[in-house]
């Protein structure tokens, strides 16, 4: 039987003026992350008993796709209940991205003076869920393997022991898979997802949800070896001298907007690299050719996303850990503009330092998120600590002038409710003006219908 979901919203809240007087929050609304999601095959309990089908975490990444659909990302499954520490907690839980109807409507009541009152409504409306495979067999730990793969259709899971331990971490034919960001192609067929484990950036297919493509990185992105867990002396960073960080893979994603080129962000440095210091990958979709650029962190502990401005510019998200899911406040959720134009490949370079020439960067954020919410009357504590997912979406037109909107969303780690607090996942709009962003070129994408009968 599918289960559907229903709508929730957050109660609105106040829009107060900030320096950032341009960019307005216009919206905010939420899922219980404690619902089903649309994989009623795979309800079954994980080993950590949660249920596979556990709609949660779906803001790790959100791509626009065209109209009000957003695809929305969950990352590897629900681990913060503790049952296997050398598993790092995961579970057998099949990868998947969720297909959302995000559309505002006019909230007849709004009172621009009024406390608690906005412009918009977002209830938003989950209308698909696909699974992700791989036409070809891949390597599982002992019991590792879902039971619902067949001869012809091999799952991908968020379980951290299902790769190959002789290999290095990019083998391509390794079943884990952690994904962090999606995109979705120009001509609105597949999507693009990129991966904390290889790392990797992945094509699939987005009706079927089967995997079209894979684009390695170069060898220096590898640990040579890998690891199912991560803290302690025999640990996977301990293991490793290069490569990415452990769980601080490839978090962010963005496609330029002719659809030719992928743009990737790690989330932390290199172990080979100096702290703060990222990098940044371009790919080009029909060839595979790599380049790489110098990014440094201004005051967040890691990124979690980029999108593209147009094909040079874009926005990078950069944040710490503090917030609601982490029983704290938060105090660094900011998205900076950097500009490729010009920048310093950097791909011959062994590691990146204080010596290194970066990418353009704002000296200001484009947005600082935590001021803007708390100016909203959102308290510190209520803002998510994982503001990860960010997309531009459809323009509005407000009294005659048009304001594009942007879309940011929080990845909840599976849990509904935190310490006794709700902690959903969240949808937050807001809107700005071409003085704001005036190179905005965003991606088009071409309509598409999903065909049911092909899904997962």
């Amino acid at each position: 039987m599918t289960k559907k979901i229903l709508p929730f919203l957050i109660p609105l809240l106040a829009c107060a003026p900030l320096a950032q007087a341009d960019i307005d929050l216009v919206a905010v609304g939420k899922v219980d992350g404690g619902y089903q999601d649309l994989s009623p095959r795979t309800a079954t309990a994980l080993e950590n008993g949660v249920a596979g089908n556990i709609l949660g975490g779906v803001g790790s990444g959100l791509a626009y796709a065209g109209g009000n659909t957003f695809i929305a990302l969950p990352d590897r499954g629900p681990n913060a209940v503790a049952y296997n520490p050398a598993l790092d907690d995961t579970s057998s839980y099949i990868n998947r991205f969720h297909t959302f109807n995000l559309a505002l409507a006019v909230n007849p009541s709004y009172d621009a003076l009024a406390v608690g009152s906005m412009p918009y409504i977002l209830s938003p409306q989950l209308t698909a869920t696909t699974l992700l495979s791989n036409g070809q067999p891949l390597t599982y730990a002992l019991n590792g393997a879902p039971a619902l793969n067949t001869t012809s259709k091999y799952y991908y899971t968020g379980r951290s022991d299902n790769f190959n331990p002789t290999r290095k971490s990019t083998n391509s034919f390794n079943a884990r898979l952690d994904p962090e960001a999606v995109r979705v192609a120009k001509d609105g067929k597949s999507v693009f997802i990129s991966d904390e484990y290889g790392p990797y950036i992945y094509q699939f297919n987005r009706t079927s949800g089967r995997l079209m493509k894979t684009f390695k990185l170069p060898n220096r992105f590898a640990v040579a070896n890998p690891r199912s867990y991560e803290p302690g002396p025999d640990g996977e960073i301990a293991a490793n001298t290069s490569g990415r960080t452990a769980n601080k893979g490839m978090e962010g994603l963005a496609i330029t907007p002719d659809g030719t080129t992928l743009v990737g962000i790690m989330q932390a440095n290199l172990l080979q690299d100096t702290k703060k210091y990222l990098r940044i990958v371009t790919i080009d979709i029909a060839s595979g050719t790599t380049h790489e650029y110098a990014y440094k962190l201004t005051d967040g502990s890691g990124t979690s996303d980029i999108v593209a401005i147009n094909d040079h510019e874009f926005l990078v998200d950069e944040r710490d850990g503090k917030g609601l899911g982490d029983g704290s406040a938060a105090i660094v959720k900011k998205l900076y503009k950097i500009d490729l134009a010009g920048a310093t490949d950097v791909s011959g370079v062994a590691t990146i330092d204080a010596t290194t020439p970066l990418v353009t960067k704002s000296a200001l954020p484009f947005l600082d998120v935590v001021a803007k919410l708390v100016a909203n009357g959102i308290s510190a504590t209520e803002i998510p600590a994982k503001i990860e997912g960010i997309a531009f979406g459809p323009d509005l037109v407000v009294n005659g002038v048009t304001k594009h909107t942007l879309f940011i969303a929080n990845d909840n780690d599976f849990l509904p409710s935190v310490g006794g607090l709700a902690n959903p996942n969240q949808f937050f709009v807001f809107t700005f003006e071409d003085a704001d962003l005036p190179n905005l070129a965003p991606q088009t994408v071409a309509p598409f219908a999903l065909d049911k009968n092909d899904r997962g």
